[in-house]
């Protein structure tokens, strides 16, 4: 049931979900198909969180890097639906433009086997241990390798080739040379097994699906309704204060940020000084800005590729991905008829890493010169590969982490939620805290469509066994 206020609420759920991200979705689809009555209540006006977009007339603007490995349909056809896996669709046309090389693939590691050979003259033993590794690479090992000394092994002195391997996953997770590299292999294995997919009819198709397979399976969901606190009785989870009502039950599955969850939405004192101290030093993963840009009516534009990663760095350099201005960005192009059969309209969106200090504390009118200098530059980087490109847009829009903080409720505009010591602390909250539980962007390993939905699946699991040992105490 889509409920319109907190009014009309039950006050007694087996689950409520804090947050409707892919992965409190998926949470409540799961836990409501195995009978559990359950409440999602998402803080924004719509189901998704950073999978979501807007309307400005004549565009619809994807929000984030609508791109994700072929695993996504898996998920989907487990978890959701048979029709919802149909509709992944592959994004062949993957461009790198940089001074060091400039070369299209379909990201997947047969062509990048042949990339690895011909661009840079990588022995083919050489580029399939290192895929060989990666699949194989041990997300329990102890103390971790760090991807600079994993590409180190396979490909000593060649920073072009980490470039190669290494930038498009720091442009989309921030993941750089000294994370470790479990968390670079697991990324890039799932996005090379079969390359990069898109979903056809866009966002606003997709969350239109969820949310009616979410009232079909029976779940209650509640939007614009922001979540207080966790309540919690003699330590264990008991419900949520939300919209001025306290709501009762036994299981919290928190989408929020992992450090809202336990830090904000937990009273004070409620988790042990040292794991609060702990939580609060989870570093969260990177920031990133956006400039959203629209074609004129009437207007066309080269089909130049599905997602172009340009740069004018000389060299693979992580700190310098998130320096303002930026001298770098990925662009993905929603051309007519394209993801949005429909539509007639091109879009395209800019993404930039991005520091939050940048854009923190400013004033207004520094605010806004500042939002107006990225739109600027991100047209510079662009024009070297679409010429004239400013005088056929109609529309252009900036937002910045400080919008992603606003709209999503991620801290510091975090876009895949913490870095690798997140996982173990997500771990440590559902043994600290019995009933509550914490799915989406942990430990960046669980980041994007395909880790957030089955981070989501996982929590749901979890918290259907704890209900279990709750029914069979009495």
């Amino acid at each position: 049931m889509l409920i319109s206020s907190p009014a009309a609420l039950n006050r007694d759920y087996q689950v409520v979900v804090v947050g409707a991200g892919i992965g409190g979705m998926t949470a409540a689809k799961r836990l409501a198909d195995q009978g559990r009555k359950v409440l999602l209540l998402e803080a924004g006006p719509r189901l998704g969180g950073y999978l979501t977009w807007f309307r400005r007339p004549g565009h619809i603007f994807e929000v984030a890097l609508h791109a994700f490995p072929w695993g996504v349909a898996k998920t989907f056809r487990k978890y959701w639906s048979q029709h919802l896996a149909e509709r992944v669709v592959p994004l062949p046309r993957i461009r790198y433009e940089n001074p060091e090389f400039s070369f299209t693939t379909d990201f997947s590691a047969r062509d990048f086997d042949q990339i690895l050979a011909k661009h840079f003259a990588v022995p083919p033993e050489t580029s399939q241990a290192f895929f060989q590794a990666c699949q194989n690479m041990d997300i329990h090992e102890s103390p971790p390798e760090t991807t600079r000394h994993f590409l180190e092994r396979f490909f000593p002195g060649r920073l072009d080739v980490a470039r190669f391997l290494l930038e498009t996953v720091t442009y989309a997770t921030g993941t750089n040379l000294d994370d470790p590299a479990k968390v670079y292999a697991i990324i890039f294995n799932n996005f090379t097994l079969k390359g990069t997919y898109t979903i056809m009819g866009g966002s606003d198709w997709l969350l239109a699906e969820m949310q009616r397979l979410l009232l079909e399976a029976g779940v209650d969901i509640l939007l614009r309704t922001r979540v207080e606190r966790i309540v919690t009785r003699q330590g264990r989870v008991c419900g949520v204060a939300a919209g001025g009502r306290e709501i009762i039950s036994p299981v919290v599955v928190s989408n929020a940020n992992l450090l809202a969850t336990g830090l904000d939405l937990l009273a004070e004192g409620e988790l042990p000084p040292a794991f609060a101290q702990q939580l609060a030093e989870v570093p969260l993963s990177v920031s990133v800005a956006q400039v959203y840009l629209g074609l004129a009516p009437g207007e066309r534009i080269p089909e130049i590729a599905d997602i172009l990663f340009a740069s004018e760095l000389p060299s693979y350099d992580a700190k310098a991905l998130t320096a303002f201005p930026p001298r770098s960005a990925s662009f993905s192009f929603y051309y007519p008829r394209h993801i949005h059969p429909e539509s007639d309209s091109t879009e395209i969106v800019a993404s930039v890493c991005a520091d939050y200090a940048d854009w923190d504390g400013l004033s207004p009118a520094d605010y806004q010169a500042k939002k107006a200098a990225l739109a600027r530059q991100t047209l510079h980087l662009l024009s070297r590969h679409l010429p004239g490109i400013e005088a056929k847009l109609n529309h252009t829009e900036v937002a910045t982490p400080k919008t992603l903080e606003r709209y999503c409720g991620h801290r510091r505009g975090a876009s895949f939620g913490t870095k690798y010591p997140g996982l173990a602390a997500a771990a440590e909250l559902a043994k600290t805290v019995p009933g509550l539980f914490h799915c989406g962007a942990e430990g960046i390993v669980m980041s994007g469509w395909l880790g957030s939905a089955n981070c989501g699946a996982l929590a749901a699991g979890a918290a259907d066994s704890y209900i279990d040992r709750l029914d069979r105490l009495g």
